[in-house]
C-alpha cells in the first residue's frame, strides 16, 4: 500500500526565488547557505533590515516558527505569523488569493502547509520567494540543518552511511533521501512495506530499502529516526505503533551499528516510542545539535534567498 502522496508533480523552481525541496538546491547552493550559517552563526547583522517576512502556518509548530522568528530578528527583519485563526485561510479564502495580497505587504514567505499542492500554489502565486517549512510530502529547511550538522560533526559526507527507521513514507525521510543523494551518503531506509518512501522520490534519490531493522543499521555512520504519528495521522495512531514497534531506536539497535554511530531525530520525539530516553539521552544522540541548528541554518537561507 503506497502513502497517498507517494508521487508528485514537479514544478520547475524559479532559480532564486523559492525552496520548496531539497532537490530545487544544487549541490553548490547548498554549500552557499552553509558558508552563510557559519558566517552569521551567533551573530547580528541588518542584512533583511527594513524587511518582512510573512511565516503563514496552518500547522502546528515550536521549532520551526521560533526558529525563523529569531532568525528573522537576528537578521535585523520583522516576522509575521499568520495561523488559520489569525488569517482569513481559515475561512476558506483561495491558497492563491492569499499569495497574491501578501506578496505585494511582504518581501518574502516561510510556510508550513498540509499539501504540497498548496506549496506549489502559493509559490505559483507569490510575487515574493516561498520557503517551505513543511508540507506532507517535504521538509527542506529541517534537512539543509541535519546535513550541516553531520558535516560539523563528522567533517564529511562522502562514504558516511546514514539509516532511517521508521515512516519512510515522511517528509523528512523523502528530504534525507535527496539530500544523501546530493552529497553522496548511502542511505537505507527501514520500515514496513505500506509506509515505504514515494516511488518515485526512491527512484530518483537511488536510495535502498533493507526491511529488516538489525540488517540495515549494520555498518550505520548515522541512525535517524523521526516520530511514528506525524500531523494528520493521528486517527492510526494504534495501528502505526503496533506496526512499527520493530524500527524503534534502541540500545539493542545501536549496538548494531558502529561503535561512535550518531543518533538523529528531528523533534518532536515521543520517548519511549520510536526512541527510548537512555539513547535519546546518551552520548551518541546530537538530536539537540540538530535542534540549534535549525536557527543557524534558518539565518542562511534567509541571507541566501533575501539578504
Amino acid at each position: 500500500m503506497m502513502t497517498p502522496h507517494a508521487e508528485y508533480e514537479d514544478k520547475e523552481l524559479k532559480m532564486g526565488k523559492d525552496i520548496l525541496s531539497i532537490k530545487d538546491l544544487n549541490k553548490n547552493e547548498i554549500k552557499k547557505i552553509f558558508k552563510l550559517t557559519d558566517l552569521l552563526k551567533n551573530k547580528r547583522k541588518n542584512i533583511l533590515e527594513g524587511k518582512n517576512i510573512a511565516l503563514v502556518f496552518t500547522k502546528p509548530s515550536t521549532r520551526t516558527r521560533v526558529s525563523f522568528e529569531v532568525a528573522i530578528n537576528h537578521l535585523g527583519g520583522n516576522a509575521i505569523y499568520l495561523d488559520m485563526i489569525t488569517s482569513q485561510l481559515g475561512r476558506g479564502e483561495a491558497i492563491s488569493d492569499t499569495a497574491k495580497v501578501l506578496g505585494r505587504y511582504v518581501d518574502g514567505i516561510v510556510a508550513r502547509l498540509f499539501s504540497h499542492r498548496d506549496m506549489l500554489e502559493l509559490a505559483e502565486n507569490s510575487p515574493v520567494p516561498v520557503i517551505n517549512a513543511l508540507d506532507d510530502l517535504f521538509h527542506p529547511c529541517q534537512v539543509l540543518s541535519d546535513m550541516y550538522t553531520v558535516k560539523k560533526k563528522l567533517g564529511k559526507f562522502s562514504g558516511l552511511k546514514l539509516v532511517f527507521l521508521g515512516d519512510g513514507g515522511s517528509n523528512v525521510c523523502h528530504s534525507l533521501m535527496y539530500a544523501c543523494s546530493k552529497f553522496g551518503l548511502e542511505m537505507i531506509v527501514s520500515c514496513p512495506r505500506r509506509y515505504s518512501p514515494g516511488k518515485k522520490i526512491l527512484r530518483e534519490a537511488n536510495a535502498k530499502i533493507v526491511s529488516n531493522p538489525k540488517k540495515a543499521v549494520e555498518g550505520a555512520d548515522i541512525i535517524y529516526t523521526d516520530t511514528w504519528v506525524s500531523m494528520g495521522k493521528e486517527r492510526e495512531k494504534r495501528s502505526r505503533i503496533k506496526e512499527l514497534k520493530p524500527y524503534q531506536v534502541n540500545k539493542n539497535i545501536v549496538s548494531l551499528a558502529k561503535p561512535h554511530v550518531m543518533i538523529m531525530h528531528d523533534l518532536p520525539a515521543y520517548r519511549d516510542m520510536e526512541i527510548t530516553n537512555d539513547v535519546m539521552d546518551g552520548p551518541r544522540s546530537i538530536i539537540f545539535d540538530q535542534a540549534e541548528n535549525r536557527l543557524h541554518t534558518a539565518k542562511g537561507i534567509l541571507a541566501f534567498l533575501l539578504g
